[in-house]
């Protein structure tokens, strides 16, 4: 049984891997699949998919190419969800490895920042971020890092906790090497590997809250994304139904290929069973 889990979710990995290259590459070849500005009106409104040849997912009420949004999406949704996930995972590792490697005090204070940021719902927090900081696609990557980071944290600061009294450790510092490059040089790099088991659900939890955060209109307006997409089909459903499926389909696609390539990983390097 556990043999056969192992195998599924090595499958899952792999083709979460392939799909996720594919939207990769996709969006990297936006500017040649969909030539100029997303957000021009290029034909009649609301062109249903497959009538016209040159727009094959069809047109929105404005009469801008869908299939332009959906590829240029793909580059601000995946690209933003991972500079966030990124700055969060970044965070998450120096707060957990100073609170894991300094004394009590420090350690209690760090952990005592942490669990206040977890109290609040990411999203909630985020939201709550770019709507003081203002809506473009560098504060929505700084909200959601800000927002992210804790579960990273509190799994870096485990991890250093077990490692600190390691024998290469004791050694180190009776090499009379200072501290800080104990921690960030010898303790860290072995506390490291089971972060990988995070990044995928990080990464995820990343895309949906910028997608979230798009359809409440918190976005950079001059730039196209999955969640703004569905904002501006919403009033359309029953009319235009593709107008919110097709970008919804992509968010849910892209969210489990990297929950999938995340998982696929994890179980790679044998710490599936560890989280």
């Amino acid at each position: 049984m556990i043999a056969a889990l192992r195998e599924f979710r090595g499958a899952g990995g792999v083709l979460g891997g392939l799909v996720l290259l594919v939207i990769a590459l996709i969006a990297a070849a936006a500017s040649w699949i969909a030539p100029g500005d997303p957000l021009n009106m290029v034909a009649r409104p609301l062109t249903q998919p497959f009538a016209d040849p040159r727009y094959l997912l069809g047109t929105d009420q404005l009469g801008r190419n869908v299939l332009a949004g959906l590829v240029h999406g793909a580059r601000v949704s995946m690209s933003v969800g991972a500079a966030a996930a990124a700055a969060a995972i970044c965070v998450g590792i120096l707060v957990g490895t100073m609170a894991g490697f300094s004394g009590r005090r420090i350690d209690n204070g760090l952990m005592r920042i942490t669990e206040a940021f977890q109290t609040v719902p990411t999203f909630l927090l985020a939201l709550a971020l770019v709507s003081v900081l203002g809506a473009s696609a560098l504060n929505v990557v700084v909200a959601i890092g800000i927002s992210s980071w804790p579960p990273t944290a509190r799994l870096v600061r485990a991890e250093v906790l077990r490692l600190k009294g390691a024998d290469y450790v004791d050694a180190a510092r009776l090499a009379g090497r200072g501290s800080l490059a104990i921690a960030f040089m010898e303790v860290l790099p072995g506390a490291l590997q089971p972060v990988v088991a995070l990044i995928g659900v990080t990464v995820g939890e990343a895309i949906l809250v910028e997608s979230a955060l798009a359809f409440l209109g918190l976005s950079d307006p001059n730039l196209v994304s999955w969640g703004g997409m569905i904002a501006n089909g919403r009033a359309l459903l029953r009319t235009a139904p593709y107008l919110v499926v097709l970008p919804g389909l992509a968010i849910a696609i892209a969210v489990l290929c990297v929950t999938l390539a995340g998982d696929g990983l994890a179980n790679r390097l044998g710490i599936v069973g560890r989280r």
